[in-house]
């Protein structure tokens, strides 16, 4: 099993004081930072772009994971390499062809991984698995912050867990299994029990607004996630 991965949403971060929020978040023990692009398009939400993530680059070395809410995809997969992404996530139904897309973000240097919606079913993975480094699942409607959990998400999350397994147990290659909305203290002990192993969390930490409290979160949402693996 792969090492947890708290990887806290800048989409509920304080934008005007977005470096500060990046280097709090990494200090009270984050892993990753989980970058939303939304383009009120393929979601019906606008937020940030590559131009944003050059900026917060110099303030972490943290990873930082690209999530693109857009469509079409391929023509900005090179600027966010650019501007800093360590891993660039897409959803299937915003690439017309996922292997070429999947391609295209290992040749600038990235991480590549596949996005599935609640009702997104997941025999897209099984024609690229070779070419993918990690999935995410969307446990909310793709768009919004502070949305809450879909409870049918655990069941796609075992079945999720029990194809990577497979996999890995065939080619001695694990892929990270990333679940997305509405993480909390009270429910990230069954996700992870359900097999993932990186958690993406947007409100239930930059909601308590200051290092101290996302410190605490992050905390109490390791320890939940240590008592069932």
């Amino acid at each position: 099993m792969l090492e947890t991965v708290i990887a806290p949403s800048l989409l509920s971060a304080d934008f005007g004081r977005l470096a500060e929020e990046v280097r709090d978040v990494v200090e009270a023990g984050a892993d990753w930072i989980h970058f939303d692009v939304m383009d009120n398009h393929y979601v019906p939400n606008l937020t940030v772009g590559p131009l944003v993530c050059e900026a917060i680059r110099p303030h972490t070395k943290a990873v930082i994971d690209v999530h693109l809410m857009i469509e079409p995809v391929d023509s900005l997969v090179p600027a966010f390499a650019k501007a800093g992404a360590d891993i660039i996530t897409f959803h299937c139904e915003a690439s017309r062809h996922i292997d070429r897309t999947l391609q295209l973000i290992h040749s600038e240097g990235c991480k590549a991984g596949l996005v599935f919606n609640p009702a997104t079913p997941l025999d897209y993975l099984d024609y690229v698995i070779d070419k993918v480094d990690m999935v995410l699942l969307m446990s909310v409607n793709p768009g919004f912050g502070g949305q809450s959990f879909i409870e049918s998400a655990i069941d796609k999350i075992s079945a999720m867990r029990a194809k990577l397994d497979d996999y890995e147990k065939r080619t001695g290659r694990a892929i990270r299994l990333e679940v997305d909305g509405g993480i909390k203290t009270t429910n990230i002990a069954r996700v992870a029990e359900a097999g993932a192993d990186t958690f993406v969390a947007g409100s239930a930490i930059y909601g308590k607004k200051s290092p101290a409290g996302y410190k605490e979160v992050i905390a109490a949402m390791k320890a939940a996630v240590a008592s069932v693996r």
